[in-house]
């Protein structure tokens, strides 16, 4: 690995004695003659045996912390050990007030209601509800796509106090809405209100039609501590309150539920450390009072001690109910019943009404769309950044790490635990992806930022704390029960010679160019010099760990590390820490290759450590490195040497490659004497040395770097690329890979759908199209064909997403090259979240 040959910082501690821990010098005793007496002769003898002692004693000590220290060293291998760095999350900028206000939030993006506080072991609340599926009764809770909701998620949402969700669940329209609020009696993090309104659509104007519906609302806690049911019998309209308990971070609290409607309500408590099965512990225990009963109700019992309490709300639709959590409630509270209103009923009302106007308000001064676009456009754009925010969660527990030597991931014996950490990061996809990857989060920032400097440079400095001693950041953050439910076991393992693009450079790039542009306030440009000046060296770290681990065997060529060069099974070995996948590489990986998408996010990255490096004055050998390295890498006629090809007027991978590869089947025999088939790889020539003849967004990254020059032909060449029909351009955004490849919408294995390989992907289009609107304010002979590309490019993509999201209710993953139709992961509002930015024609500096 890299960095090997570094001394930990455990091993810098020295562990040698002092100079005047030297041993004295022992002498016979003066004057001494036969006459002496025995208790003379004792005392010397004495003296010597305490010296002796002493000396002794302090050699013991000695050997002994000899001894536990490489032990000590043993069990902390260098993957696991964190980086000797102060912490960012440490900063003044992120404690105080900062951190508690953002210390309650819908942090638990995995279910479609979930509470958490950002806290390693919190108090967690939530919402389940009772829908009917295929004639049976089923619960909702953890965001699924076998629900087949009709339509769910955040409308407006601002990440810090308020949030609006509409969830369609077949013929019932659930609203919930989350507010915040801070008083001077409030505990820790101040006190929260949930509002859901129920509505039943064939009930609307025909009363005959109305329907029951069953909500649950928990709360459960973490830490296991006791929480306290309200009262024997629960009747909201003589007493609010449901339930109270205690806990060290925000003191005494209260939960208490309002409506005006007709509400039955009923409980069930229970003692498990296994919250995150809570969906089946309900489940079962419904299932046990309609076998036992006939009633589809919770039982009013509970274990001793519960640290989880559901509470059951049943009426006909539609009605509303007001859940209100009210914290610092000691003996000191007189105004408990004055806060409770205050957060239900009416006041709830104006306030939800209030935050709606803020979010809409503050829209409007962050993308500034209002002139440029229809309505349409505009609610599409307001639920693409409210999901995104909607969709941030705090995630705690550690990652495991394949150890180094034995790099099979699906070899859970051969791994070791990361250190116990926090994350607190945007997920892709709430049903699909809830949980944190690296370079997802790049361009979920690129959004973030421009709504919210702060939570944005907590995002990053969370994900940057998580670094080990080497600079190595695992890709993909499985953090905790939660999170682990949702993973197969074969993905959970995180292989540390593996890199992901580092996106978050994309973002932190735009910060140092804002500086340097005084495009932020005097508080917010405080706190990214602040930031950035305490990155600097986990970014160095960052960099080198890239630059030394990803290189390839010419200076200034890098390649992917982590490709399976013995698989017989995959018709082009995956590369994964691309972030591309399935996109094709060369046939046959090896130490030979050279792939032009990390070159130039290399030189993303030696730019941006550059431009940290004079922001700062560090006038250092690192800051003269990373200006070479700049001038390295964007030396455009090194990289046509290196990368370009003349016949197909493009930049491609360099490997050893053969076209003539395919997937047959194979007949085996297996136990005894059974025979069956499998479809494995089959080469019908010898791989060689060469450019890998595949385009796709790989072969546009120099393009997407902006090394061409405005006058250069292969510019004009790239433009053509771009709009040609029959390569990459489609009606409805670029493809992920050339119509022209031999590898074009080919499964990579049996059951691998093509993934990178036709595809549309907005990532890559908000580079490209970023790209393109640079060369529109360039002065060069194809500036107005790259303005027309660029125009037509931007209408295709938004158009394409906002009519899917409002006929479909969703953003997906990925939309279908050759109908536009949304495909891959349904509430995917991870970077299809770019089309905000797209609208607002807001890119990367």
């Amino acid at each position: 690995m890299a960095g090997a040959g570094r001394r930990s910082a455990r091993s810098r501690a020295s562990s040698s004695r002092d100079d005047d821990d030297a041993k004295p010098i022992l002498r016979p005793p003066k004057g001494r003659g036969r006459n002496h007496t025995s208790i003379g002769i004792f005392n010397v003898d004495l003296r010597v045996l305490l010296g002796l002692s002493v000396i002794a004693f302090m050699a013991i000590l000695f050997l002994i912390y000899n001894l536990i220290n490489p032990i000590e060293q043993a069990q902390t291998p260098r993957v696991v050990t964190p980086f000797p760095a102060p912490k960012l999350m440490d900063l003044p900028q992120f404690q105080g007030v900062h951190k508690e206000s953002l210390y309650w939030g819908t942090y638990r993006p995995n279910v479609y209601l979930g509470i958490r506080a950002r806290t390693p072991r919190s108090l967690i609340a939530g919402l389940m509800w009772i829908s009917i599926k295929d004639g049976r009764y089923v619960m909702r809770h953890v965001c699924q796509d076998s629900d087949e909701l009709s339509k769910y998620g955040w409308e407006q949402h601002d990440g810090r106090n308020f949030g609006h969700q509409v969830i369609v669940d077949q013929d019932m329209n659930l609203a919930t809405s989350f507010l915040k609020s801070k008083g001077e009696d409030s505990g820790y993090g101040g006190d929260w209100a949930v509002r859901i309104d129920v509505q039943n659509h064939k009930s609307k104007g025909n009363e005959e039609l109305s329907t029951s519906a069953h909500l649950f609302f928990y709360l459960a806690d973490e830490d296991g501590n006791a929480l306290n049911i309200g009262g024997d019998t629960l009747g909201i309209h003589e007493n609010s309150l449901l339930a109270s308990g205690s806990r060290m971070d925000i003191g005494s609290w209260q939960l208490h539920l309002k409506s005006l409607d007709d509400l039955e309500v009923h409980y069930a408590g229970f003692k498990t450390p296994h919250i995150h099965n809570l969906s089946n512990l309900v489940q079962e225990n419904l299932g046990l009072q309609v076998r036992k009963f006939g009633r589809l109700q919770l039982p009013d019992t509970s274990d001793d001690s519960p640290n989880i309490l559901v509470f059951q709300i049943s009426a006909r639709t539609p009605f509303r109910t007001d859940v209100a959590f009210i914290s610092g409630t000691g003996l000191e509270s007189p105004r408990l019943e004055e806060r409770v209103g205050s957060l239900t009923g009416t006041p709830l009302t104006s306030q939800l009404k209030e935050k709606r106007r803020e979010f809409d308000t503050k829209f409007g001064k962050s993308f500034n769309l209002v002139d440029k676009l229809d309505s349409e456009f505009i609610v599409a754009g307001k639920a693409a950044i409210g999901n995104l925010l909607g969709g941030i969660g705090y995630f705690f527990g550690q990652s495991k790490i394949a150890i180094p030597g034995n790099m099979n991931p699906g070899n859970h014996d051969d791994s070791i635990l990361y250190w116990p950490a926090e994350l607190y990061t945007a997920v892709p996809s709430r049903p699909f992806f809830p949980r944190g990857f690296l370079w997802d989060e790049g361009f979920h920032q690129l959004l973030v930022w421009r709504w919210d400097i702060h939570i944005s440079l907590d995002i990053i400095g969370h994900w940057l704390d998580l670094m080990n001693i080497d600079g190595w950041i695992p890709r993909e953050q499985i953090l905790g029960a939660e999170a682990l439910s949702k993973v197969p076991s074969d993905y959970v393992v995180q292989i540390p010679t593996n890199g992901n693009p580092p996106a978050l450079l994309l973002a932190l790039n735009d910060l140092v160019h804002g500086l340097k542009k005084n495009k932020f306030t005097a508080a917010e440009s405080d706190a990214i010099s602040s930031f950035l000046e305490r990155a600097f060296v986990r970014l160095e770290a960052w960099f080198q760990w890239f630059n030394t681990t990803q290189s390839g065997k010419e200076v200034g060529t890098y390649y992917w590390h982590g490709r399976d060069h013995t698989t017989t099974r995959e018709l082009n070995p995956k590369t994964l820490t691309s972030g591309l996948d399935d996109y094709p590489r060369a046939s046959h990986p090896s130490e030979d290759e050279r792939h032009v998408d990390l070159r130039c996010w290399m030189l993303l990255a030696a730019d941006c450590m550059h431009s940290i490096a004079e922001l700062f004055e560090k006038e250092n050998k690192s800051g003269k490195e990373y200006g070479n390295t700049v001038k390295l890498l964007s030396d455009f006629e090194i990289l046509n040497q290196i990368h370009y090809d003349d016949a197909y007027g493009t930049y491609l991978d360099f490997g050893n490659h053969t076209e003539k590869v395919r997937l047959v089947w194979k007949e085996t025999t297996v136990g005894h004497n059974y025979a069956t088939r499998e479809l494995v790889r089959e080469v019908l020539e010898s791989p060689k040395l060469r450019l890998v003849p595949h385009i796709g967004p790989v072969s546009l990254f120099p393009f997407i770097a902006r090394i061409i020059p405005a006058d250069s032909r292969i510019l004009e060449k790239q433009l053509d690329l771009i709009s040609n029909r029959s390569i990459l351009w489609t009606n409805f955004g670029l493809r992920s890979l050339a119509k022209t490849s031999s590898l074009y919408m080919k499964y990579n294995t049996e059951h691998d759908a093509p993934y990178w390989r036709g595809p549309i992907w907005m990532n890559m289009n908000y580079m490209i199209l970023s790209s393109l609107h640079h060369y529109t304010r360039v002065d060069g002979p194809y500036r107005e064909k790259a303005r027309t590309i660029y125009e037509d490019l931007r209408g295709n993509l938004i158009r394409n997403v906002v009519q899917n999201y409002h006929k479909n209710g969703f953003f997906r993953e990925q939309y279908d090259q050759r109908n536009g139709k949304g495909k891959g992961a349904r509430v995917f509002n991870g970077w299809t979240s770019l089309v905000l930015l797209i609208m607002a024609e807001a890119y990367s500096s």
